[in-house]
């Protein structure tokens, strides 16, 4: 649910993911009724009377009625308004982050593309309505990629490459770059995972990253850990060449579907053994809140910052996943203060002072465009969880707990091997790591595929190592108690299991040789109980018997058991 009182209106314009814009964060959020909800908006948008849309707007109630051409409107206009209705849906999955949402708005999508509402726009000497129909294909494939539906997805792109190249052909007009690149981006996206699962019969098994029923490592009875919730993440992408469709890179895809619960039926959930729970106990959130920012200035991720933290109910977790370039300091300094080490990289192609450009700053000042560590320091007052996926990620290892509260930070490797350097536009190996381990662990051992069987035969072992993980963590006598204070909650339990995985497969894979190579956190965790104990070596080292790449790994690492 959303919270806080009023909230604002969705636009009924193209979503910010297709516009190079970012949105403004939404003051107070509370779910309200859709019929309250842009009607103004949607009788300036068809500049037709106020009574029909109130119809539609009933209508909606009942999605397939909304459908039927009632109104003796042609077949694009009625399209139109059921995009619009999916848009819509859409817009309310971005302020709450409910996959139900989404669901609505592929309803309608899909409901388009069966009555082929678009089908007599080809047919138009108007480019403008041909560009209705390509923005509508647009919006479906962000759905899609979204809800993991990959097979409709390549049917789309197909279907889109056939509009775009029909829409080149007979137009002559400035955007045909611009879309042959949208084909060209989310080409590229829907390849980006460097592992394939394959069926018998050589076809691609869609696999899901989303937290599943016991996905995350169970709490042993009696265990003592912190009740925090992760409540709201800002999901911010500023790398350069990285692949990307719709404003989503994909590091912020990979990390927004591993903030998200698989979808499941309420009844079988409640129909298993052990499911039953107490009528008293208070229903599970489906999702925490999501910001996703594309590119951001500094402006306005500070603005979403301030919003989220404001709306930070009691006893919640404000997550902030950063992937973005590096900015290292210039010239020399004689402190060693949080805006002393650099930090990453926060867009500047908007920001403007005095109605000139800001130009780049001599090397006595610190650099404007950048999230410095200190830059988070207000935002200590509550509990924070940050990653940052950056080739500066130790910037942030200079922290300081000023106010007590639970702060861990996961800071990815500075550096890779260069066998694997040519791999990073597709998204990086440690963002890669927290989303899959298993593709993660496998690419690092030089495989492009496997069977669906070994694959599943896999994961229940990685399962099992999440597990002993776990029991790692909660064990510890030397660890600090932040990480600990984090574990209550699911998502965060499985992001700090995953990260100990990636930071013990590293320190024993042959090709990382190099301290940069290896992830760091904030505060330090005990390695010698942790990401180098023996017990969780001989567990890499049996996954990787099990896939028979064991030469990859050094041996000489773990006692004798």
């Amino acid at each position: 649910m959303v919270r806080g009182g009023r909230q604002q209106q969705p636009r009924t314009r193209l979503p910010s993911r297709l516009t190079g814009t970012v949105e403004k964060p939404p003051r107070k959020r509370k779910t309200r009724d859709l019929p309250q909800y842009g009607q103004k908006q949607w009788q300036s948008y068809f500049g037709r009377t106020f009574d029909v849309y109130t119809k539609l707007w009933k209508f909606q109630q009942q999605h397939r009625q909304v459908l039927d051409n009632r109104y003796g409107l042609k077949r694009w206009q009625i399209g139109e308004i059921a995009s619009k209705i999916g848009q819509l849906y859409y817009h309310y999955y971005l302020r709450t982050s409910e996959t139900s949402y989404l669901n609505e708005a592929f309803s309608f999508y899909s409901a388009i593309r069966q009555r082929s509402y678009y089908s007599q726009v080809s047919k138009e000497d108007r480019p403008e309505l041909v560009v209705k129909k390509l923005r509508y294909y647009a919006r479906f494939i962000v759905v899609c990629l979204l809800l993991n539906k990959m097979d409709v997805v390549k049917d789309l792109v197909k279907e889109l490459s056939d509009e775009i190249e029909d829409y080149t052909h007979r137009f002559n007009t400035e955007d045909q770059v611009e879309w042959n690149l949208v084909l060209q981006e989310v080409a590229a996206f829907i390849e980006a995972d460097p592992v394939m699962v394959l069926n018998d019969d050589n076809t691609i098994v869609i696999t899901s990253n989303r937290l599943a029923e016991a996905g995350a490592p169970l709490l042993e009875q009696g265990m003592i850990v912190g009740q925090l919730t992760l409540a709201d993440a800002l999901i911010i992408g500023n790398c350069n060449n990285q692949v990307k469709f719709s404003e989503l890179t994909v590091d912020m895809f990979r990390m927004l579907q591993a903030l998200e619960r698989e979808p499941m039926n309420l009844a079988s959930q409640m129909n298993k053994p052990g499911m039953q729970e107490s009528a008293d106990k208070p229903a599970r959130r489906e999702n925490p809140h999501k910001y996703l920012l594309y590119k951001p200035t500094f402006s306005q991720l500070y603005t979403f910052l301030a919003a989220s933290f404001k709306e930070l109910p009691a006893n919640s977790v404000l997550l902030i996943y950063l992937s973005a370039t590096g900015v290292f300091p210039t010239g020399r300094s004689d402190s060693e203060g949080p805006y002393d080490f650099g930090g990453v990289l926060t867009n500047s192609n908007r920001d403007i002072i005095n109605g000139d450009a800001i130009h780049k700053r001599n090397q006595t000042h610190k650099e404007m465009h950048c999230l410095h560590p200190g830059d988070l320091y207000p935002f200590t007052r509550k509990p924070l969880f940050i990653i940052v996926d950056s080739s500066n990620s130790v910037a942030y290892k200079n922290f300081t707990n000023l106010f007590g509260q639970p702060l861990v930070c996961l800071l990815s490797p500075t550096t890779y091997p260069k066998a694997l350097q040519d791999q990073s536009q597709r998204g990086s190996l440690f963002t890669l790591f927290l989303n899959n381990p298993l593709m993660a662990f496998l690419f690092v051992s030089g495989l492009s595929s496997m069977r669906r069987g070994l694959w599943e035969k896999c994961q229940e072992y990685l399962r099992k190592i999440n597990r002993d993980i776990a029991q790692l963590l909660t064990h510890s006598r030397s660890i600090d108690q932040a990480f600990l204070q984090f574990f209550g909650d699911e998502f965060l339990r499985l992001l700090l299991t995953r990260f100990v995985f990636c930071s013990a497969t590293m320190r024993m894979h042959k090709i990382f040789r190099e301290t940069r190579n290896y992830p760091e956190t904030y505060p330090q965790l005990p390695r010698d109980e942790t990401v180098e104990n023996p017990h969780l070596q001989k567990h890499i080292l049996e996954l990787a018997s099990i896939l028979d790449v064991r030469n990859v790994f050094f041996e000489n690492t773990i006692d004798d058991y």
